[in-house]
């Protein structure tokens, strides 16, 4: 048996070096992360800054558009009735249009009803631009005539969804999005207290003197918005790709497909109308509230009626489906969102925490304070990295030997 003599043992000095070298490693990892909180919140933060801004407006962009387009208001505040005459007014209108409309309930007393044509030949080379209408449901007046993109709230969507650049932009805005992460996380990497200082680290307190204030105002808007940024943006990134994400929810849980279904058209019959359709539909789904209908895209094609049930975080676009043969009436399919599969669930959830619907009217203002974070913390990080540069000058020109 070896005897002590041979058992290796530290020196002294090693045995001091130690700290000192893993304090330095410390100072160092540290000095990496102030660089790349800095630079990375002044280059793609710029853009981030574009991006939250956008994504306040867009909160609230129906009753924005509607404000900016009187002419869609409606003079009463009864709601939609019969839906066949409203598909009849938009054909009339259009009537080299003659593949599926979608229409849109209104969300709320007052307003029109919202259509949709997706593949217009106008815009035949663009890779999204349906033309979209609003129809009085009372006098059948077909309000607006406009195509996706060329106008305020659709232009502003495009910004902030794929920054006017299509399927790249949208890339990119996923990018950006797991950037901007990583620069929140350094930041509360950076701030992280001390043992015994949580107290006063998290005090709702802005200290006086120019560089104080402004160093207050970047931390505490990091650290009090850190969960709503966190919320919006993550689940902001999922939507900018679907592509690449959904698959791997799809591994932890099955995901639903849509299903592909046809009409069987009748030999001296005729279509159902699009208010039996809904009607069979919402027999099939008691208490549910109409939100969409998709018509019919040829002879083989079938009713989509797209309804909300109650629990459905998304009131604007809910998940449950109901399929209907354009001749028969019968229910072809039935996608009812409280039998989702975990994965579905999750999905469902993502564009409704993303504008904040999830949560009602607070939510949506919750989101929209959200996308204001990032100009806050854009324009306190910049102004305090021109404090620090000033102040580096100052000491240069301090360390200058006397003429």
């Amino acid at each position: 048996m070896a005897g002590p003599s041979t058992v290796p043992c530290a020196s002294s000095s090693e045995v001091v070096a130690l700290p000192g070298r893993l304090a330095g490693q410390r100072r160092r990892l540290r000095q990496f992360w102030v660089q790349a909180h800095l630079w990375l919140g002044l280059t793609v933060g710029s853009i981030f800054v574009l991006l939250g801004l956008s994504g306040s407006v867009l909160c609230f962009y129906p009753e924005i558009d509607l404000w900016l387009n009187p002419a869609q208001q409606l003079a009463g505040d009864r709601p939609p009735s019969d839906l066949q005459p409203v598909l009849a007014a938009l054909r009339a209108a259009r009537p080299a249009y003659d593949g599926a409309w979608r229409l849109e309930m209104p969300l709320a007393a007052g307003r029109p009803i919202n259509a949709r044509y997706y593949r217009p030949p106008e815009t035949a080379g663009r890779s999204f631009a349906p033309f979209m209408a609003t129809v009085d449901p009372q006098t059948l007046a077909v309000s607006s005539q406009r195509f996706w993109g060329d106008y305020a709230m659709t232009w502003v969507y495009d910004l902030h969804y794929t920054l006017l650049l299509g399927k790249p932009g949208r890339i990119a805005v996923g990018a950006i999005g797991l950037v901007a992460l990583l620069s929140v996380l350094s930041g509360l990497y950076l701030w992280w207290p001390s043992p015994g200082r949580w107290r006063a680290a998290l005090k709702p307190a802005i200290r006086p003197g120019a560089v104080r204030v402004n160093y207050d105002w970047h931390v505490r808007t990091g650290i009090y918005g850190l969960l709503l940024t966190l919320v919006v943006v993550g689940s902001g990134v999922f939507l900018a790709w679907p592509e690449y994400l959904n698959p791997l929810v799809a591994s932890a849980s099955p995901l639903s497909q849509r299903p592909v279904l046809m009409s069987t058209p009748l030999p001296g019959g005729g279509m159902i109308d699009a208010d039996t359709a809904v009607t069979r539909a919402l027999t099939r789904l008691p208490g549910a509230t109409l939100r969409w209908l998709e018509t019919p895209a040829g002879p083989e094609g079938v009713y989509r009626i797209n309804v909300w049930l109650p629990d459905d975080p998304g009131y604007r676009f809910p998940r449950s489906n109901v399929w209907v043969d354009a001749w028969s009436g019968e229910v072809l399919a039935v996608r009812d969102w409280r039998e989702n599969t975990a994965g579905d669930t999750f999905l469902a959830w993502l564009h409704p925490l993303h504008n904040g619907e999830a949560l009602g009217l607070a939510g949506r203002w919750l989101a929209f304070i959200a996308g204001l974070l990032p100009a806050v913390l854009w324009l306190t990080g910049w102004r305090r990295w021109q404090q620090k540069r000033r102040a580096r000058q100052a000491s240069a020109r301090r360390a200058l030997p006397a003429a």
